[in-house]
């Protein structure tokens, strides 16, 4: 292809890929988002493959039917509680092509015009050790996150003693290997520098907890972007590098608006450890020694949502599990029929990633405008009349403002103990992902609606028929 028009195609694909972005960031318009990514990614791979000196057609078509046969029965396969796990399995295999690609531009440096083996150009040594340290890093840390999420391993952070410091020490040594390689070129350095980066990653993400996953999926989803980039100017692909930058910078911004939204700190999550400082302060205030628990059927719930003027909506991973978004939209269907105001509370971390509670209802067509995030809706519940939790456990936890000992403390949390009843449906009392628990449950205006969500909320719908 003419250098020329290869130049404009990329240009091309780039503008789809930033408007992609753009698209994702409001639900209206993240249909339109995806099948621009999309048009973008195929006008990318097009363009390579008619670059001049391409070869091994038959080998290209063939892993591409490979490939995309496995994401296309995954794609049709996965449930949408899984898609978290399946977003950490594509950071892995994203970190992992980053190391590959460095491997091979190390072994056969002339395809990728930076030098002959053993005499690589310097800046290339730079770049290649970037991409193939954050590349590793990248895809043992995936790696974890995913066995946390999938349940394979505990959810709870592992930590041991002089843990930072350790991953300090190997910090400076991956420093050190780094310089090695560039002033030498020695394989050897390389393959420590991939060894001591696969470590890294493993050491970063096992002390970080289950609740802290959703801000672990973005900022993996950053490096990811980061290897992408780094490979990209090592093979001087330009597009690689721009879209590499691109999924970087959005990453890395969409982790940094979780933590504040979590009231943490960014820092935490780049030196790993992130949310274990205040597991290990103790264990916290003794509970209120009237530990009632007031529960109430179906029936019970729907008797007090039909006589509400307000309701608000406040779904959470149980929801989740139990596919239980449809059922809750006919739910608020009937309510509004009968002239109650229903809409929606989104906490910043609901869910396993970042968006996950909004995919659900959006697949249930609960329309956008009656779905709120927690800044725009909080002081909405102390003029509600019910607040219908169904799975939500941390992110409702009144402990994160009351208890400065709890893993959670400091976290914004939607204030639903401030409405006039919580209904809270829970399949029992065992705590959240974080291991703490919800003394919401023991409040005077809770009623705990126990069983599965979705079986619950059909029949709270059955029950406002009657």
């Amino acid at each position: 292809m003419n250098p020329s028009l290869s130049a404009v195609a990329y240009l091309v694909a780039a503008v789809c890929f930033i408007l992609a972005l753009r698209g994702l960031s409001h639900p209206e318009t993240s249909r339109r988002g995806n099948l621009l990514g999309m048009a973008g990614m195929a006008v990318a791979i097009l363009v390579t493959l008619l670059q001049p000196g391409m070869r091994g057609f038959h080998w290209i078509i063939l892993a591409v039917a490979i490939g995309g046969g496995i994401g296309t029965y995954i794609a049709r396969q996965i449930a949408m509680t899984a898609l978290p796990q399946l977003v950490a399995a594509f950071h892995s295999l994203v970190g992992m092509a980053a190391v590959f690609v460095a491997a091979a531009a190390l072994y056969s440096p002339e395809s990728f015009g930076i030098g002959t083996r053993g005499h690589i150009h310097a800046q290339s040594l730079v770049e290649m050790s970037l991409g193939l340290a954050i590349g590793a890093i990248t895809f043992s840390g995936s790696v974890i996150a995913f066995a946390k999420l999938q349940g394979i391993m505990s959810g709870a952070p592992i930590s041991f003693p002089r843990q930072h410091l350790l991953n300090a020490v190997l910090g400076g040594l991956l420093l050190l290997l780094v310089i090695l390689f560039v002033a030498t070129g020695n394989p050897l350095w390389f393959w420590l520098i991939a060894l001591l980066s696969f470590a890294l990653g493993f050491l970063l993400i096992i002390p970080i907890g289950g609740a802290d996953m959703p801000v672990v999926i973005s900022m993996l989803n950053s490096y990811s972007g980061w290897a992408a980039a780094g490979i990209g100017f090592t093979i001087g692909n330009l597009l690689l590098i721009v879209t590499g930058a691109l999924v970087g910078s959005s990453g890395a911004i969409l982790s940094y608006i979780m933590c504040k939204g979590m009231n943490r700190s960014i820092i935490n999550v780049l030196l790993g450890g992130f949310g274990t400082d205040a597991a290990a302060a103790g264990s916290g205030p003794a509970l209120p020694a009237d530990r009632t628990v007031r529960s109430g059927s179906p029936e019970d719930a729907a008797y007090i949502m039909q006589n509400a003027s307000k309701v608000i909506v406040v779904p959470g991973y149980g929801m989740a599990v139990a596919q239980a978004q449809h059922a809750l939209r006919e739910m608020a269907d009937t309510l509004k029929k009968e002239g109650v105001q229903v809409s929606y509370a989104i906490h910043p971390v609901a869910g396993r990633m970042p968006g996950h509670m909004n995919v659900l209802l959006a697949e249930a067509n609960v329309p956008y405008d009656e779905v709120f995030e927690l800044e725009d809706i909080n002081n909405e519940f102390a003029t509600a009349d019910v607040a219908y939790v169904i799975g939500a456990n941390d992110v409702t936890n009144p402990a994160a403002k009351t208890d400065p000992t709890s893993p959670i403390y400091g976290m914004p949390i939607l204030d639903v103990d401030k409405a006039k009843t919580v209904i809270f449906v829970k399949r029992g009392m065992a705590s959240g992902y974080a291991g703490v628990e919800n003394e919401l449950f023991f409040r005077p205006n809770t009623m705990m609606v126990f069983g599965d969500a979705k079986k619950v909320t059909e029949s709270l719908v059955k029950a406002m028929a009657h």
